[in-house]
């Protein structure tokens, strides 16, 4: 399965990366009518499928257990958190996460209980993709991937490395593992309902809104909140909407979004401080 998946991803990549669109105003999205293109394609199947199905889920089944679902599958995330702090230097951090996953698979019955935060021990927000970026890598241009959502040339390829790696890929039997990934993404799903519907209110033009957002949050977090101010004179294209904040961003601590649909992300950020923190 994660052949396929990182075979069905390069694909995406490689027809992003030879789509031509005659010129596009923002530099760092030169594939602009692709994009919508297949940003339209994923409204309609979030519409048909993903948010019907989310819904559902949402109104059967009580907070609390919902709660349990996110504390397991982000238990699990801890660990691959963990590697991207120690590649990006911040050893500290990674002992923390792995300490985190070492009390919540114990004490806490396989990470149902998220003790570790109860005492003191923060979580943090770790993907190849940023890990990709503290080491130099460049943004490459804006894409927009089927089912997934916003992503950059630099992301999509740190995603491919998030599933080769992903441990709920590696559970067996099949079925069970089946199971599991889809219950991750209703789950995921079903806690941004409330954020896509202030989307629809808030957004005139949500293609914009979300490229802006996402874009912004991302290099927000390659910096943990505190990306450097570009020179006014430098000639080479922004990675973000707005001129961002040096004070530290607020964390979306309670929800594992490495595996949802990355425009999700970007509204989720919005609902916990300014949009692409």
């Amino acid at each position: 399965m994660n052949f396929l998946k990182a075979l069905g991803l390069l694909a995406a990549l490689a027809a992003a990366g030879c789509a031509s669109t005659g010129g596009e105003a923002d530099p760092r999205d030169p594939f602009e009518s692709t994009n919508r293109a297949i940003y339209r394609f994923n409204e309609g199947f979030d519409e048909a499928i993903a948010k019907p199905v989310a819904g559902a889920y949402h109104d059967n089944l009580p907070d609390e257990l919902r709660g349990r679902v996110r504390n397991f599958f982000a238990n699990i995330a801890d660990l691959l958190i963990g590697v991207n702090d120690m590649l990006q230097g911040k050893f500290e951090d990674g002992v923390i996460d792995w300490a985190r996953f070492a009390f919540n698979s114990t004490f806490g019955l396989l990470g149902l209980h998220d003790i570790a935060s109860e005492g003191g021990l923060e979580k943090h927000n770790e993907d190849f993709g940023q890990t990709f970026g503290r080491w130099g890598a460049a943004d490459g241009p804006y894409l927009v991937i089927p089912i997934l959502g916003s992503s950059t040339l630099r992301d999509g390829l740190g995603t491919l490395l998030d599933w080769w790696t992903d441990p709920v890929d590696y559970v067996r039997p099949i079925r069970l593992r089946n199971s599991a990934v889809v219950l991750r993404a209703v789950n995921t799903r079903a806690d941004l309902l409330e954020a896509s519907r202030l989307l629809e209110e808030a957004a005139l033009d949500k293609y914009i809104f979300q490229r802006d957002a996402y874009l912004q949050r991302r290099r927000s977090l390659i910096y943990d909140g505190r990306p450097p101010r570009e020179a006014p004179e430098s000639a080479e294209p922004r990675s973000e909407a707005a001129p961002v904040d040096a004070a530290p961003a607020a964390r979306v601590d309670n929800v594992y979004l490495p595996r949802a649909p990355a425009h999700y992300e970007a509204v989720m950020a919005t609902l916990n401080g300014t949009p692409g923190q």
